[in-house]
């Protein structure tokens, strides 16, 4: 079963595919998603990481944690479950 990993203070000039290269050698990835500022096209600064196998997500966590990568240390540390969104509400109506 994949696990997903959330990747924190990235610099900005990270790639996907360093990610993925760096999470690989501590265990199967199965995915990595940059997260994109959609109006700038810029890095927000962190990531999801999937990693193929709960031991291999415990061995990157353990060994990523505070890793430094392009001069910064990464935070890494199992994702929350995603929030359910909810639109709606306020508003009313007008008359």
């Amino acid at each position: 079963m994949n696990k997903r990993l959330y990747v924190g203070n990235l610099s900005y000039s990270t790639t996907e595919d360093e990610l993925h290269k760096l999470f690989s050698e501590v265990g199967p990835v199965a995915s990595v998603s940059l997260v994109i500022d959609r109006a700038t096209g810029q890095s927000k600064g962190f990531a999801f990481v999937e990693m193929e196998t709960t031991e291999a997500a415990e061995t990157a966590v353990q060994r990523l944690n505070d890793h430094e990568v392009d001069q910064r240390n990464l935070t890494v540390s199992e994702a929350r479950p995603r929030r359910e969104q909810t639109y709606g509400g306020g508003g009313g109506r007008r008359y």
